[in-house]
């Protein structure tokens, strides 16, 4: 069995800021922001949803392909994945553009401000799922926008079971765009900040959601998560962990989890 996974490859420049956000920000003052967080350091990373999801999948010895778009600085990334035995073979590549970046800073409380450069990810739309054979399941994880609501309609018309999660993209989807994904996933997977946004977007809740789907996943960080489905709640505990040092990359690390149970 293998798994699709559409989504970001991108470069992460990771930062921690050693105080919290919350002290610095005035609430009386949000409309006109002029904030300046120093950092000692910096990790450059291998990042996007795409290319976490398929780490993941190969430390748990599963069988996956990205399938993304990236730019003309991709030859590192590509030597990466092929020091660890990944195919990108549906990983196209677009000339005259840069591999999207993206530049994450944590608080000392794990909150995330993130700045994302989007870059070649815009044409992920370029990708078709009929390109890929012998694909068993999918997901369609944060990517451009155009991409992510055609490889929705792709997995769905190709029978194929998957995934739907947008992640941070979710404000650039619309209310009927949203719905009409929703109608094609199999299963839907958020954190709790995101099923606001979806509740507050949609109109829908957690008894509703799952009339449309399998089930809907809600991560909700050190405090566990939570499956859902019809008529039924499934709270799942945090997993302990050996060591904390950073939260980038959970989400994926879990979404990997999740394709590789239900493979």
């Amino acid at each position: 069995m293998t798994a699709l996974v559409c989504g970001s490859i991108a470069y992460d420049n990771i930062m921690v800021f050693h105080d919290y956000f919350k002290n610095h920000i005035l609430p009386d003052k949000t409309h006109m922001l002029n904030l300046s967080f120093v950092v000692p350091d910096m990790n450059k990373e291998f990042g996007g949803c795409a290319g976490n999801i398929v780490y993941n999948m190969k430390l748990l010895e599963g069988d996956a392909l990205p399938m993304a778009t990236v730019g003309e600085d991709y030859d590192v990334y590509h030597k990466r994945f092929q020091t660890l035995g990944i195919d990108d073979r549906y990983v196209k590549v677009i000339e005259d553009k840069f591999t999207a970046q993206c530049f994450i800073t944590t608080d000392i409380d794990d909150n995330q401000i993130n700045f994302f450069q989007i870059g070649a990810m815009g044409n992920s739309h370029e990708n078709e799922i009929t390109e890929s054979k012998d694909i068993s399941i999918g997901i369609v994880a944060p990517d451009g926008k155009e991409g992510m609501l055609s490889h929705a309609e792709q997995f769905a018309n190709a029978d194929i079971p998957f995934f739907f999660d947008p992640g941070q993209n979710v404000p650039l989807i619309d209310k009927d765009e949203m719905l009409k994904a929703f109608e094609y996933a199999n299963w839907l997977t958020f954190n709790d900040y995101e099923w606001q946004q979806i509740e507050d977007k949609t109109g829908l809740n957690l008894n509703s959601v799952t009339d449309l789907v399998d089930a809907l996943i809600v991560t909700r960080g050190g405090k566990g998560s939570s499956i859902y489905t019809k008529g039924k709640e499934i709270s799942i505990p945090v997993a302990a962990a050996a060591q904390i040092s950073d939260p980038t990359g959970c989400g994926d690390a879990y979404r990997a989890g999740l394709l590789y149970g239900l493979m």
